[in-house]
């Protein structure tokens, strides 16, 4: 699960045309396979944000009469869990959780990597030497472990959890932000801009962040598969979400002792993180696809 870039195959950076992002969207468009992904995502956001409304019985009610029921049982399409939850409710409503804990520590990383990438790859010298190399410690914990290590010292809890997890993609966002804009800063454009007069910061603004920005979010975006299967594995020891608020992983924790009678449910919790997982890594690797375009 750990994600590794190397310097060498980072996303070039080229200087962006006015039609650049239009191509970059008809392209996309074609990509038949990044269009059933980002289908099946919209469906599963929708799915979580109006999941009161969807839900056809009570995710919290429980009934040691009605516990494992399995798949097809009257009044509980996809069975019940250990307590006689019914599971079509939970899995509606844990989406909301799940996607929060695999979304939002991409996107705080994306922003507080970015900003420190940036500031190294265009400062160069000095700057760069301690900003790379107080990640490189960072980076070199494997994420499960450093995510593990840092959510038992801070607790339980998915405010804790989602900390964690931030902490753990802000070095690959650097080293990939500090990489394409190592790559521009030296570009004919950018030497212009600062041969004009302008300054760093409007440098910055105008000319880097249009073109670099691009690339950090396309590998931002394959980060998110590996956030939502290291928020489920958090709730599955029992360092992220606490019962008995329904999330995948905390779902498939608490299900694995029916893995032998009632297998089918057991493993529905874990088809969701699976399914939901692959749909971003195909969307990311379409964006990538569309966006590799010489112009």
């Amino acid at each position: 699960m750990e994600m590794t870039l190397n310097k060498s195959v980072a996303p070039l950076v080229i200087e962006r045309s006015p039609g650049y992002w239009a191509t970059v969207v008809r392209r996309l468009l074609r990509n038949k396979v990044a269009m059933a992904a980002a289908l099946i995502l919209i469906a599963l956001v929708l799915m979580a944000v109006f999941a009161p409304a969807l839900m056809p019985a009570d995710p919290y009610a429980s009934s040691i009469l009605k516990r494992l029921k399995p798949v097809g049982t009257e009044h509980h399409l996809l069975g019940t869990d250990e307590l006689g939850r019914d599971m079509l409710s939970r899995l509606m409503l844990g989406g909301r959780l799940s996607l929060f804990m695999g979304i939002t520590p991409v996107l705080l990383a994306f922003v507080i990597g970015s900003a420190i990438g940036i500031v190294a790859g265009y400062a160069g010298g000095w700057t760069n030497t301690v900003i790379m190399r107080v990640t490189d410690v960072l980076y070199a914990f494997p994420s499960v472990l450093l995510a593990i290590a840092l959510s038992g010292t801070l607790g339980a809890g998915v405010g804790n959890a989602l900390l964690s997890l931030t902490i753990v993609f802000v070095p690959q966002i650097v080293r990939v932000a500090e990489s394409v804009t190592t790559q521009l800063r030296s570009r004919e454009f950018v030497d212009a801009a600062r041969a004009s007069g302008a300054s760093a910061l409007t440098i910055v603004r105008a000319q880097v962040l249009n073109n670099v920005l691009g690339p950090i979010f396309v590998y931002a975006t394959s980060l998110i598969s590996v956030s939502m299967i290291l928020a489920s594995g958090l709730s599955f020891l029992g360092l992220g979400v606490k019962p008995p608020e329904p999330e995948w992983g905390l779902m498939l924790n608490t299900l694995r002792t029916a893995i032998y009678t009632q297998p089918w449910v057991a493993a529905l919790p874990g088809a969701m993180i699976f399914l939901t997982s692959i749909s971003f890594n195909l969307l990311a690797d379409g964006i990538r696809s569309a966006m590799e375009i010489k112009d």
